[in-house]
């Protein structure tokens, strides 16, 4: 079931725009739009989940459909820690940790099921949902930290961003020169991308006097969307041009 994507550069900068994408269209659902957390909520789950079922019925990897649903994940994960971290009231910090905990409970038991937390060959439906639960729930903990490192820490939306992105090139140089699981350096990265990208999203749509670009969730939302659209187009255009090379 060869339906995940190469881990490469290209990867991690799809999942940046898209998870960038995510926070501005989940805030211009629930926010500018006016919907609330928990309808939003809702509303992007059922996207999520029409998404995973055409994911699911694939046999080969498919860069629109796969895009689609990691957007759909990072959308969904926006409004669902919103709604725990301020309709719940249960603040930054503990919503972090609920989901961590989580995380840490859904890899144990997908590992202890599954033999394995590959994330380039999954070779059963169980193991295919255990990696999309993963991914819902590592990019809902990514808005949670992302949101208190922009909020609570004293960081601001910039600070913020240079943090995650000085501990993602830590990890990157851990991937190239140490000998370190490169599963779990897959998750720590795919966690602290979508921090990176809430955080640049915050950029993006907040005011000059909060340290935005003042763009607006609408703004922001559509040229991200433009741009990640591009590079799911290049991505197929690139798939389709090395299966062509094989053949020939």
């Amino acid at each position: 079931m060869n339906k995940l994507p190469p881990i490469t550069i290209a990867f991690w900068l799809l999942k940046i725009v898209a998870t960038t994408l995510g926070e501005t269209a989940g805030d211009l659902l629930s926010m500018t739009l006016n919907i609330g957390y928990a309808l939003s909520s809702i509303i992007l789950l059922c996207f999520f989940l029409s998404t995973l079922l055409l994911q699911l019925k694939t046999q080969k990897h498919h860069p629109l459909i796969y895009w689609s649903v990691i957007l759909a994940t990072s959308t969904a994960g926006t409004t669902l820690s919103d709604f725990m971290d301020r309709t719940l009231g249960l603040g930054y910090a503990t919503g972090a940790l609920i989901l961590v905990t989580l995380l840490a409970a859904l890899l144990l038991i997908w590992y202890t099921t599954e033999k394995s937390l590959s994330v380039t060959n999954i070779k059963s439906k169980r193991g295919e949902l255990f990696y999309w639960a993963a991914i819902l729930t590592s990019n809902t903990l990514g808005t949670a930290l992302g949101d208190f490192l922009a909020d609570d820490s004293g960081l601001g939306f910039m600070g913020g961003a240079l943090l995650i992105g000085s501990l993602l090139a830590i990890i990157g140089a851990a991937y190239l020169l140490a000998k370190i699981s490169h599963i779990l350096l897959f998750w720590l990265a795919f966690v602290l991308t979508r921090p990176f990208g809430a955080t640049f999203g915050d950029v993006l749509t907040k005011p000059g006097d909060k340290g935005g670009f003042n763009l607006g969730t609408l703004g922001s939302s559509g040229i991200l969307f433009a741009m990640l659209v591009i590079m799911i187009i290049f991505s197929i255009y690139k798939s389709k041009s090395i299966a062509h090379r094989k053949i020939s």
